[in-house]
Formats: C-alpha cells, sequence, structure tokens
C-alpha cells in the first residue's frame, strides 16, 4: 500500500519541517498516532490506533530515522528488534519552499497485506482530518 498526501502551509520551510523532523511531535498533529516515545537508541515506539465504526485496531511499531536531511527530507522505517519478520513501513517527508510558505509531501508504504483496505481507509480519512491540525499548530507557532 502507497499511500501519498500534501499540504500547504504558509510558512517557512524550516517551521513546517520541525513538525515532521521527530516522530515525538506526531502525536499533535496526527490522531492516529496515539504514542511516539523516544528510546536510548535513537528509535521511537510507536502505537498507532484506528477506528472504522465499532472496529478498532492498534499497532505497536519501532520506527528509526534512516534519513535527516534539514530541513528538507526525513525518512523513517520499520526496524523491530525481536528476529522475526515484519511487515514494512517507510514514512517519508519532504519539505520544499513555495511561494508565500512551504510545501510538504508525505509519502507512507505499508507491506503488509492484513486488514490493508481497512488501514488504507482509516489512514485516508485521518490525513485529511490532520491537515487542519497541522495548519492551526504551524499558525500558532508563528503567531
Amino acid at each position: 500500500m502507497e499511500i501519498e498526501a500534501e499540504l500547504t502551509a504558509p510558512c517557512a520551510p524550516e517551521e513546517l519541517f520541525g513538525w515532521v523532523r521527530d516522530l515525538v511531535r506526531y502525536p499533535e498533529w496526527l490522531e492516529i498516532v496515539t504514542r511516539a516515545e523516544p528510546a536510548d537508541d535513537g528509535s521511537w515506539a510507536v502505537d498507532l490506533r484506528g477506528r472504522m465504526g465499532p472496529f478498532a485496531r492498534s499497532k505497536r511499531l519501532r520506527m528509526v530515522r534512516t534519513e535527516l536531511v534539514e530541513p528538507a527530507r526525513v525518512v523513517f522505517e520499520r526496524a523491530e528488534l525481536d528476529g522475526r519478520d515484519h511487515s514494512p513501513w517507510t514514512l517519508t517527508a519532504v519539505v520544499e519552499p513555495v511561494d508565500g510558505g512551504a510545501r510538504l509531501a508525505m509519502g507512507l508504504h505499508y507491506g503488509g497485506g492484513l486488514f490493508e483496505p481497512l488501514i488504507e481507509r482509516v489512514l485516508r480519512d485521518e490525513i485529511e482530518r490532520s491537515r487542519q491540525r497541522l495548519l492551526g499548530l504551524v499558525a500558532a507557532d508563528a503567531g
């Protein structure tokens, strides 16, 4: 599953990048991320929770930042330590300057098949809701 989304914000690229470069900030604007706690080894324990009607699904992932180019690009990938094979998750965020602000392009690759249609629908719905939350937080930082 590949999901892509874009957002244009009236701020400097550095300001917008500050919201996506560290997973700790994601629960503030992305409701599906209920927790993102940094570990001493540079990874994050990320709890995801999605709800569709009466059904809810939770997932905990160990994510690592595999690329960081300030203030333009960051990549996070799933990296579990239990020795088992896990479905890959890769989150990429790219920020670039545009007239009057900055554009954020995010991409999520999920390589699992279990509940994929449900997960994709939940993620797409959450992306729509998160845009306004992130724009509000960016505006509050600027004000």
